[in-house]
Parts: structure tokens; sequence; C-alpha cells
């Protein structure tokens, strides 16, 4: 395993970069919600290829290519201390094979997003790499929402004041597990499976999904469950499936429930509006039975 990098907490007056290497960002959103991370006195910069558009698919939000260099440059300007996502959607997976993560992590800080940028979570946190699993600098609603932009802030500022990283969790299979906190979206994480990028865990789970049926869900679990992605889980936390139709949390816990290891399932980290930060790749205390989660390492940054 390797030993766990930290990044180091912002500060106000520290300068952060905003790159989109997923899907074609709104500019009214984007304009929105870097007001907010500006609120906490921070200097925002917006790379080149935000807002430029895919000259051919419309849902991306640049070429490939440019999305990955606007990645890399945000990430090694010694000007910026974090490196925060526009927004989700899709596109990561296609500019992966252009991002050289060993040199990422070479020079540790901060990096936020959720949804889609799982793909880039995965490798981050497979080399060490504590990153935030968290709202993302268009996601207006989700900023705009005390609780969750005081998460986000509070990890990226004061890490040290945050105990517990649940809200609303609802014990599943009773008991603790400790571990590293791996995981993210689950069409991202399945959809890994025999690429270069593949990182099965070890230690707890969190697992996060929107617009997927039951049936789809089903699918995409137990893809996992036959590539032997749980074998090392010690802990589930089942964030929210948003508008997933009936049945959805059903076909879960009959997926999920036989690994027999510690699960809780409501935890307010998704698609909501109400979206808990959590650090992917940090050591942490799974209580299924008290529905917590203790975050570990953090008091040092």
């Amino acid at each position: 395993m390797n030993d766990v990098v930290l990044p180091q907490r912002l500060r106000e007056g520290d300068r952060v970069a905003v790159v989109a290497p997923s899907g074609r960002v709104d500019g009214g959103r984007l304009a929105a919600g870097v007001e907010y991370i500006r609120s906490w006195g921070l200097d925002v910069d917006v790379m080149p290829s935000v807002l430029a558009g895919h000259e051919r698919f419309k849902y991306l939000a640049a070429d490939d290519k440019a999305r990955a260099e606007d990645l890399r440059n945000a990430w090694l300007d010694a000007r910026y201390a974090a490196v925060l996502c526009a927004r989700g959607g899709y596109g990561v997976q296609r500019m992966l094979e252009y991002v050289d993560f060993d040199e990422l992590v070479a020079v540790p800080k901060w990096f936020v997003g959720f949804s889609d940028i799982t793909a880039l979570h995965e490798p981050l946190n497979a080399r060490g790499l504590v990153t935030m699993h968290g709202p993302m600098a268009a996601a207006v609603e989700q900023l705009a929402d005390d609780t969750g932009r005081e998460r986000l802030r509070a990890l990226l500022f004061e890490p040290e004041t945050v105990t517990d990283l649940l809200r609303g969790a609802r014990t599943v299979v009773d008991g603790v597990a400790e571990g590293l906190l791996r995981g993210g979206n689950l069409a991202m994480l399945a959809s890994s499976v025999g690429t270069p990028t593949y990182a099965p865990p070890a230690g707890v789970v969190v697992l996060e999904e929107v617009n997927e049926e039951a049936y789809q869900a089903d699918r995409l679990l137990t893809q996992l469950l036959r590539a032997g992605w749980f074998d090392q889980v010690t802990g589930l936390v089942i964030g929210d499936f948003s508008d997933g139709g009936e049945g959805l949390d059903d076909t879960i816990r009959e997926r999920l429930e036989p690994l027999g290891v510690p699960m809780v399932e409501g935890a307010a980290i998704g698609h909501e509006p109400l979206n808990l930060a959590v650090p992917l790749g940090l050591p942490v205390r799974l209580d299924a039975t008290a529905g917590t989660l203790t975050p570990g390492g953090l008091a040092g940054t």
C-alpha cells in the first residue's frame, strides 16, 4: 500500500484553478459558483478550455488533449494551492491516456470533484494522494446549501473541525470497519474494470449514483462483484442514488448485504443539493451501528 499523501490545508489569499475534465460547462452557473468560492478569501482562475466547448461533440467541455493540458498546467503551476473541477457529466475517461498521474502526485495539492471525476480520483487515490469528493465550481445548488458548502470549506481550511463525515446514514449491517476511504460514482468505477487505471480498493468504500434504474444499478454492482472489486472492502457507505426509480434501495441491499461487512445507506453524498464532501484516500473508521464515519490524520495538514 502506498503511504498516504495529504495536501496542505488552504488559507485565505490562496489562489486556486478551475478545470473542466468532463462535460460542457454553463458559463452562468460557473460564474455563480465561483463567487461562493471567492467568498472564502480565495483567488480563482478559470483555465482556458473550461468554456471552450468541443467543435464536434457538444457534451464535452473541450478537446480531450486540451482538457488534459489544462489539468496538468493547473496542477503543476506553483501559484495554485488547489485544483477544482467545474462539473462532471461525461468525458474524463477519454482524456486519461494523456494524464501522467505519477507526475501529479509528486506535487500534492487538493483536487475537488465528484461523479464523472471519479475516473481521476481512482488513480490518484491508488498512488496514495488524498483527494476531495465534493461539490464542484459550477454546482450552484450544492454550493448554495449552507451545510454542504461549509463542510467543503472546513475540510479544505480547518480539517480538524470535521469529526464525523456522515449525515442521515441508516444502518444496514451492524459493525465497525476501518481502512482507507475509496470509491465514488458507481458507473465510473464499473467502467474502469479492465483499463490501465483500474484500482480495486482495500478499506471502506463510498458509492453514489444518479439516473440509474434498479436493473442498471444491479448490472453495475454485479460487474464489480464478478471482477472481485469488493474482495478487500471492509465497510460500505451508500450515498445518494438520485432519480433511480422504484426498487433501487432493495437492489443495492440484495447485492451488497451478502458481503457481510458493516454497511450504511442514505448518506448525504452525491447529486442532491446537500452533498457532503469526503476525503478519498484518507484512513477512516466506519461505525455502521452508530451511523458515523470518523476521519483520521487530518489535523496535521
